[in-house]
């Protein structure tokens, strides 16, 4: 057992001064890969102070790519604003450590199996038992409890089992995966805002709790529409591939070097849709009086606007549309999306100041707060960076301590404290 003072040298402080909107809060972050990391980013991206606890290997994104000067992209993205301790926690004292700190923290954020974090010795009952408003946040495929609880899930997995996949491509093709890992990134989300609303309980109640986030929930819970029409008609979604399933014309369209998007979910719409293609004819035409029989007739539909379309250049066809008041927008890439100019202007992207990434910009929590100072954007630390640090401040560790604790074999094998 570790005997360690525990010190809470500038929480206070930066209570009474706070300039981003979770400054004061402690979090101790034990999860890997994405889900977990990326909602901790976001709280960290507000002012939370977000102290990553890795194993002496690392978190398993530090080593997938791509790279660049041996640094992953994966890891830099879903780790900035953070502080990184290296703990072996098959050790108890490493596991004492983390008592040590839970009792100065203000939220637990873990992404293991059910009923590891119990094994270790630092599940939610015990480190409340050591600091009652403590809020523990369990990140996981399919949640705590239920029969599929004990199963792994990558997003690909709850993709195909919350009826995501099987809604998403052409309708005679095969059920598709979505192009991001939103299962993963949906969770995240839901993980972090889960954590805010627990920490103003804590504030109404004095008590913390335990939250439990699955990515099967917070993915089917995603799939609003999808839901409220099965809610409705007991029938569930079906694959359209770009198209509306109650509306035309709605969906891609191909023009003369390229393809452009284009939104008419009204009569008002399809009647300056004709306009702007000096087609008024189309505005009278019975088979698209309607919402409904424009979309039986989307063949036809689709066969005018590409012949028309096919003429132009796609920012012609863009302007002259949103001209008209009809919404399109010309496809992008996610380079030409983060260079935009409209991109530019929100700051999406902040540079930042890495010696070990000559030029490293970084995304930053993308909601504005008109009271606050701008989001943070800070580099990704390097694997136990901050152990002696934190250990000191947060456990009361000397520097004769922590040789004993390197000896024990507490920071791993061969990992050497910076």
């Amino acid at each position: 057992m570790v005997f360690c003072n525990v010190l809470n040298l500038w929480k206070n402080a930066t209570m009474t001064h706070a300039t981003l909107p979770l400054e004061g809060i402690r979090i101790l972050d034990f999860t890997r890969v994405l889900a977990g990391p990326l909602s901790t980013a976001l709280l960290a991206d507000l002012g939370a102070e977000v102290i990553k606890i890795e194993p002496p290997q690392g978190d398993d994104y530090r080593a997938i790519g791509p790279m660049q000067n041996g640094e992953s992209a994966l890891f830099t993205v879903m780790n900035r604003n953070k502080k990184s301790v290296v703990l072996d926690l098959k050790s108890p004292e490493a596991v004492a450590l983390v008592h040590a700190m839970a009792a100065h923290a203000d939220v637990v954020v873990e992404n293991f199996r059910p009923g590891v974090a119990e094994r270790l010795g630092i599940g939610a009952a015990t480190l409340q038992g050591i600091n009652p408003k403590l809020v523990v946040v369990s990140v996981s495929g399919f949640g705590q409890t239920g029969p599929l609880a004990h199963r792994p899930a990558y997003d690909i997995i709850v993709q195909a089992m919350s009826g995501l996949m099987e809604a998403t491509g052409e309708p005679d093709g095969a059920p598709t995966l979505v192009g991001e890992a939103v299962s993963d990134v949906v969770a995240g989300l839901f993980a972090s805002w889960a954590t805010l609303a627990a920490l103003l309980q804590v504030q109404r109640t004095g008590q913390g709790q335990h939250v439990d986030v699955a990515m099967f929930d917070t993915t089917l819970s995603f799939l609003a529409t999808s839901m409220a029409r099965y809610l409705f008609t007991g029938k569930p979604a079906r694959r359209v591939g770009n198209r509306h399933p109650l509306s035309a014309p709605f969906g891609v369209y191909r023009a003369q070097d390229g393809h452009f998007a284009l939104a008419v979910l009204n009569k008002k719409l399809f009647d300056a849709l004709a306009g702007a293609m000096a087609q008024p004819e189309l505005a009278s035409d019975p088979r698209f009086a309607t919402d409904e029989t424009r979309s039986e007739a989307e063949p036809a539909l689709r066969q005018a606007i590409e012949a028309w379309a096919g003429t132009l250049p796609v920012a012609q066809v863009v302007a002259l549309l949103d001209g008209a008041g009809v919404p399109a927008a010309p496809i992008w890439n996610i380079a030409q999306a983060l260079e935009s100019p409209q991109a530019v202007a929100r700051e999406l992207l902040r540079p930042v100041h890495d010696e070990r990434l000559p030029g490293l910009r970084l995304p930053t929590q993308p909601v504005r707060f008109g009271g606050a100072a701008p989001n943070r954007a800070e580099r990704a630390p390097a694997l136990g960076e901050h152990t002696d640090e934190l250990l000191m401040a947060l456990a009361g560790c000397g520097i004769g301590k922590l040789a004993e604790l390197r000896a024990a074999g507490v920071f791993g094998p061969t990992h050497s404290i910076t």
